[in-house]
């Protein structure tokens, strides 16, 4: 399968390392309007996880510069879109009306609306969408799906996300609220996302937190409250510009025990409610960009949905997500959620 990946910046150059790494897949075309970067020099990328960039060969990719070139390549069967985040939805509906396939970086849009509409769009091109919420490849957050949803533990009873990085500085448009979300579309979608997966809409949402974007800090502590369980909480943002440290963990309380992990140093281990620890997957080598992207590359050929990451749920939380930025607009306000 052909593809052309849209942005070079610090997740398309992620997902270009993927792309060329996997087998039966052709990177044929790059979109990108900084040159050094379309001569396949990525070496001045540096994000919130991982090393600096790297340079890579584009010697026999096709390199564009704007989007109607990329997705107008009648070779590209598919395109994958990892650019400033006001342009997801906008940059998804022209690839599929062009007849591609779309791997989609989250978060999906900016709001719910323009999310749906690119689910439509996907159904009336019949062409496979996927989002790329990357927690739902990584082991640690494999195990406490398959723990949750196999029953074992029986009812959760409390579920703590937290995630959170120094605020990002490679594009002046992460500080545009208008384009980026802040730091809630970019980490906090992943809990709330995953907190959808697990439990499924809450009955009503509420946050507090502050924001000061111009300050590097967008923080936020949401509750979705659901009938039956203690609390569920996401918590996390930016924390200035600087050298704070990306980190990510759960603590998800169940009758039958509590699961924990954090990327600062705990594993991801069961404790079980008798007492025994019980450690649930093995030092995590894997690459989980490249699972995903290769997940969407498998599902494309065999002309399957993305079952392990439906675009509905993706929308649901970029409502979700919106949802929690308004109540903490509101002052903690509860607001009702009617997905």
């Amino acid at each position: 399968m052909k593809i052309a990946l849209l942005g070079l910046g610090f997740m398309g150059s992620t997902h270009a390392k993927a792309w060329l790494s996997i087998p039966g897949a052709e990177l044929a075309a790059v979109m990108d309007q900084d040159e050094q970067r379309l001569s396949g020099d990525l070496s001045g990328i540096q994000g919130n996880i991982g090393g600096p960039g790297e340079r890579l060969d584009f010697s026999a990719v096709r390199r564009y510069r704007t989007l109607e070139e990329a997705v107008g390549d009648p070779q590209v069967e598919a395109v994958d879109v990892c650019l400033p985040t006001h342009l997801h939805a906008p940059a998804a509906l022209a690839a599929l009306r062009a007849g591609k396939h779309v791997l989609l970086e989250k978060p999906m849009a900016l709001d719910g609306e323009s999310a749906d509409g690119v689910i439509a769009e996907a159904g009336r091109q019949r062409r496979t969408l996927m989002v790329a919420q990357v927690l739902r490849f990584i082991p640690a957050y494999r195990a406490l799906i398959e723990l949750l949803k196999s029953g074992q533990l029986g009812p959760v009873r409390s579920a703590f996300f937290r995630r959170r990085c120094a605020a990002p500085t490679w594009g002046p448009w992460e500080f545009d609220s208008a384009k980026s979300g802040g730091g809630i579309f970019d980490l906090l979608i992943h809990d709330i996302d995953m907190c959808l997966h697990l439990f499924g809409p809450p009955e009503a949402v509420s946050a507090s937190g502050h924001e000061d974007l111009a300050g590097g800090i967008d923080s936020i502590l949401g509750q979705l409250h659901y009938r039956g369980i203690g609390f569920v909480a996401v918590t996390g943002g930016w924390h200035h510009v600087g050298g704070y440290p990306f980190s990510m963990e759960f603590t998800v309380v169940a009758d039958g025990g509590t699961v924990e992990y954090s990327s600062a140093g705990r594993p991801p281990t069961l404790y079980r409610a008798g007492g025994a620890a019980e450690p649930l997957v093995a030092q995590d080598p894997g690459d989980w960009y490249r699972a995903e992207i290769e997940y969407f590359h498998q599902c494309c050929l065999a002309g399957r949905a993305p079952d392990l990451c439906p675009p509905a749920e993706s929308a649901g939380a970029v409502k979700l997500t919106r949802l929690l930025v308004d109540s903490r607009g509101r002052k903690g306000e509860r607001i009702t959620c009617n997905l």
